[in-house]
């Protein structure tokens, strides 16, 4: 017969902030969000944080701590008529019980404008508070109106050790995990699985149930071998950690074998990050900078190449972006180089730093006031397209203590 349970991560998600484990800067006894929660006094706030950090669970958490009408609702299948809904009954629950509604929208980035122009007014009038998650920087995901109603808070990548804790209690768990089975499974084995989740607890979890389902019982017990646990996770032993040193050693080497036009070598290092979980969108925004800093003017169809492996990735994500982002590596790396542009903004940047803000020339200027013009603003400008050659069109175009400066060789 099918188990119709819910699935072991979801079954044993914490239901108080006692039971979570991690993110102490956020949900700690001492943080502000838990001493805002407990004195009912809740803002609108976006979770940000890598997958499997918690997100889901603190909302659900919160929502029980502060005993307000909870809604959810995916920034995928959800909708500006759903939007509208969920109001009218935050409206009806205020109205009916004093409750406040607090709506928590799952991966928040892929709402639309037109979506998030829907939910502004009610966050703003106090009839929805609002919780967000999302995986993405929310500066660049959210818009401007919405993230300024908004507390962000930042989520970390869970540690191993807290991955373990949270395995270990799945396992004991009698009411909603484990417990009632006889799982035998070695300590070196739950470290490996911890440290292989990569931060996701959900991973951990999924690969741990799906590895005592799939083990049949001998003399009374589940024996779970690494080899199962291997299986259960569905990769190898990629030894990749994308918040610790090993992380910022392959990006380098990846940045390092496109700048010496080893095309080989970056796609290795590029299928180093990618099978070992990072997020595409990561490497697509390095490219991006890689091809204005080291290649630069030498090849000016760089930059669009690396946008729209960017896009690529946003659009469709993993694995079907891989080979988009693969193209933009060997393109990247078969490119010719150049740092001149990476230079001159450097000198641009000490000179800003160093030297007082020179006044715009006179002749630079505007004048669209008559006050202006008696000023000599905009006097003896030079209109470049009135003039047969560059020679007789020539001006200064810099300020005059750095006239004759030259930034970019």
């Amino acid at each position: 017969m099918q188990n119709n349970k819910p699935p072991l991560a979801d079954r044993v998600r914490p239901k108080t902030f006692e039971d979570f484990v991690g993110q102490e800067h956020v949900v700690g006894r001492d943080a502000i969000l838990r001493k805002a929660i407990e004195r009912d006094a809740l803002p609108s706030i976006i979770f940000w944080g890598p997958t499997g950090s918690g997100k889901t669970t603190i909302a659900h958490v919160i929502a029980e701590g502060t005993k307000a009408h909870f809604e959810k609702m995916s920034a995928i299948t959800g909708g500006v008529d759903e939007i509208k809904e969920i109001v009218r009954k935050a409206k009806d629950y205020k109205k009916a019980y004093g409750k406040e509604t607090i709506l928590f929208i799952d991966e928040i980035h892929r709402f639309n404008k037109r979506q998030q122009d829907a939910l502004l007014p009610h966050v703003e009038d106090g009839t929805i508070i609002f919780i967000g998650a999302t995986t993405e920087n929310p500066s660049f995901e959210v818009n401007s109106a919405l993230l300024s109603r908004s507390r962000v808070f930042v989520l970390n990548a869970l540690e191993a050790n807290d991955i373990e804790l949270i395995l270990k209690r799945a396992l004991t768990d009698k009411e909603r995990g484990l417990g009632n089975k006889k799982i035998v499974i070695k300590e070196d084995i739950l470290k490996f699985l911890s440290q292989m989740a990569n931060g996701d607890a959900r991973v951990a979890l999924n690969a741990l149930e799906l590895a005592v389902n799939a083990t049949q019982l001998k003399k009374g017990a589940i024996t779970i071998t690494i080899e199962t646990i291997k299986e259960a996770l569905q990769r190898t032993h990629i030894l990749y950690d994308k918040n610790g040193e090993e992380h910022y050693n392959i990006i380098s080497a990846l940045h390092k074998s496109m700048r010496g036009s080893d095309a080989d070598a970056a796609l290795y290092w590029l299928g180093r990050m990618l099978e070992g979980g990072e997020d595409p969108l990561y490497v697509a925004r390095r490219l991006i900078r890689f091809a204005s800093e080291d290649i630069g003017i030498a090849n000016s169809f760089a930059l669009p190449q690396a946008v729209a492996a960017y896009d690529a990735c946003h659009y469709i994500g993993m694995p079907e972006c891989e080979l988009a982002i693969a193209q933009a590596v060997v393109y990247m790396a078969k490119s010719k180089k150049s740092n001149a542009l990476y230079i001159a903004y450097g000198k641009v940047k000490e000179d800003i730093k160093n030297l007082q803000n020179e006044p715009v020339p006179l002749h630079l200027r505007n004048a669209p006031t008559r006050l202006m013009k008696d000023l000599n603003y905009g006097k003896n400008y030079k209109y470049t397209p009135d003039f047969k050659s560059d020679e007789e069109a020539k001006q200064n175009y810099l300020p005059e203590k750095l006239k004759g400066k030259k930034y970019l060789e």
